[in-house]
């Protein structure tokens, strides 16, 4: 009996092992580049969060820097030109003005508040779309290797298949019946 089917029986059997191997460290690689790309965008989620905070902290700075400046630069103008003016400010259109002012005032820091409110939900909403791109990544990562994993079992099999074949052939099952 000839060593070529041997061979041939073993070369079948160690490519189909190796394209096993291959396809693994393929599906682990895909795997690390899903995760680690989800680690990244997931990263954009903190960084959106620290812009949150900024953004959160300088409305309040601004909001008490408006408020004094209102009462700074508003009502103790108005207040000082009435009173230079002869007016009493406890009645009448004096204390009119100071309240037309204040009412001013509260509807800027209304708006102010409704736009940091806005900001604050575009931001909720980077930060989700952040998050399920990091799961799609990691679904994405997740199914290349799968997909790697299953063709390299097919290999295998097929490898397999072709060995038995090749060892039926040359008859190493036994004799052939006719």
């Amino acid at each position: 009996m000839s060593v070529l089917p041997f061979i041939s029986l073993g070369m079948q059997l160690i490519g189909g092992l190796q394209q096993k191997k291959a396809a693994d460290r393929a599906a682990e690689a895909a795997q690390k580049a899903g995760e680690f790309n989800a680690q990244i965008i997931e990263r954009d989620i903190d960084l959106l969060q620290k812009q949150r905070d900024i953004i959160n902290k300088q409305f309040s700075i601004d909001s008490f820097r408006n408020r004094e400046a209102f009462e700074r630069e508003v009502q103790s103008v108005a207040r000082s030109r009435t009173a230079f003016a002869g007016f009493r400010m406890s009645e009448g259109t004096p204390l009119e003005i100071l309240k037309k002012n204040a009412r001013e005032v509260d509807y800027q820091q209304r708006v102010d508040e409704f736009n940091n409110s806005v900001v604050n939900m575009q931001i909720n909403d980077a930060q989700e779309e952040a998050r399920l791109n990091a799961e799609l990544s990691r679904m994405e990562g997740g199914m290349a290797a799968a997909s790697a994993r299953s063709a390299g079992t097919a290999s295998l099999i097929s490898s397999i298949g072709a060995a038995a074949q090749t060892a039926s052939s040359a008859g190493l099952f036994g004799s052939k019946t006719k």
